[in-house]
């Protein structure tokens, strides 16, 4: 028979722990509804016993929101293989599987939350969208400096993607795989726009478009935008 104790977590299983229950709590709904008591009463210990491990609410919800900012970065993480547009859609994927298992949370991360305008949330947000932008980079084969049209390109995408998906949470008016289509879509029409203007951005878009399959997501968006001028 088991004796029924329960076994003691160190210091900092015992932190992950509260880290992992406060986020999933702020997933469910706005971190300002979230009290320390439900998140105790979650993690089956004692109020006091949460500020023995965290000053205060504000440096629990500081060290969940880190927790989801490294997730969500990862998001953008995908091996350097194939087609770009089909990449993108991966990306596309995983991120709105973030944002539609952790609304709140999500839209506390962007937003700030009962954070905002602090100093620590402002970076948190700020090393997504830098780790999102490398990860783009990347996948454009730029190892240094990128054109300067290039930088407003994708940096202009991150923020659509970011912006979209905040209103996307609102009501969930647009079917999600529609709009994962549409973003990658938006990226490839915002590169064919500034390369239309600039002959660094032209070289980097006939790059990535002549590996493209004639059924991938490009060469969809060409076909759409035809039949809109037949």
């Amino acid at each position: 028979m088991g004796t029924g104790v329960r076994r003691r977590m160190g210091v900092e299983e015992r932190r992950q722990q509260l880290i992992k229950v406060a986020l999933d709590l702020f997933s469910r709904r706005s971190p300002d509804e979230v009290s320390i008591d439900e998140i105790a009463s979650a993690a089956g210990i004692s109020r006091p016993l949460v500020y023995h491990y965290f000053p205060g609410k504000m440096s629990l919800y500081e060290a969940a929101l880190t927790r989801a900012a490294e997730d969500l970065a990862g998001r953008f993480e995908e091996p350097q293989e194939g087609p770009l547009g089909a990449r993108l859609l991966r990306v596309m994927g995983r991120f709105f599987d973030f944002v539609d298992e952790h609304g709140p949370g999500f839209s506390a991360l962007m937003r700030g939350g009962p954070a905002v305008g602090s100093s620590a949330t402002n970076a948190l947000v700020d090393s997504v969208r830098q780790a999102s932008y490398e990860q783009i980079l990347s996948h454009l084969g730029i190892t240094g400096a990128p054109p300067a049209r290039l930088e407003l390109v994708v940096r202009s995408w991150i923020s659509l993607v970011e912006s979209t998906a905040l209103i996307w949470l609102e009501g969930r008016r647009v079917p999600r795989e529609e709009l994962e289509r549409q973003l990658v879509h938006d990226f490839v029409a915002l590169a064919a726009v500034s390369a239309a203007y600039d002959p660094e951005m032209a070289a980097v878009v006939r790059t990535f478009v002549q590996n493209e399959p004639g059924d991938g997501p490009f060469a969809e968006l060409a076909a759409r935008l035809i039949s809109l001028a037949s």
